[in-house]
């Protein structure tokens, strides 16, 4: 046929396994935040159930540095995206939108192994894997923000960490 679907996009590296890691961690934090629970203390129990049942999928080393990371940092995390969003506040946004905005914010803060371009892509493929149709768009942009800024945080970061990487200890 010579007309092909508009929605016909390439499946290129939504298998690897750093996305689907990412994947696990947006559901995580979703059910984390759905269920008024730690993230954190909910990926310990789903390592544990994993452990222990075989039908259960095991969590990915990287989806516990996601889940740690963001609940070691919500609230910077937090008021960082909502400093960027325009007539809105973070809690009107969809549940879905915050963990993956929260993850990429995470990722462009404290993931020096993670290119910026590389957290913002993945951000906006979740957002098309698992939100409205506006939410790619939105994410997008409060992300093109929030890059502009990345770079000094991380520096910031590493300045208080000190010469050797770990606590400054004086």
């Amino acid at each position: 046929m010579a007309d092909q679907p508009a929605d016909k996009k390439p499946a290129y590296k939504k298998l690897g396994a750093r996305h689907k890691a990412r994947r696990r961690a947006v559901d995580l934090l979703f059910e984390a935040e759905a269920r008024d629970v730690d993230p954190a203390v909910l990926a310990d129990e789903r390592v544990d159930l994993a452990g222990r049942d075989q039908t259960v999928a095991p969590v990915h080393p990287y989806t516990r540095t996601l889940v740690d990371g963001v609940a070691d940092d919500l609230d910077r995390v937090d008021n960082t995206i909502e400093s960027y969003l325009q007539d809105w506040a973070l809690s009107r946004l969809p549940a879905v939108d915050r963990a993956i905005l929260r993850i990429a914010v995470w990722e462009l803060f404290h993931a020096p192994d993670v290119p910026p371009v590389v957290a913002v892509d993945e951000a906006v493929e979740l957002a098309k894997e698992l939100s409205t149709d506006d939410s790619p768009g939105f994410v997008n942009g409060v992300l093109g923000k929030v890059v502009l800024v990345a770079e000094q945080v991380r520096a910031a970061a590493a300045a208080t960490r000190g010469p050797r990487g770990g606590d400054a200890a004086n």
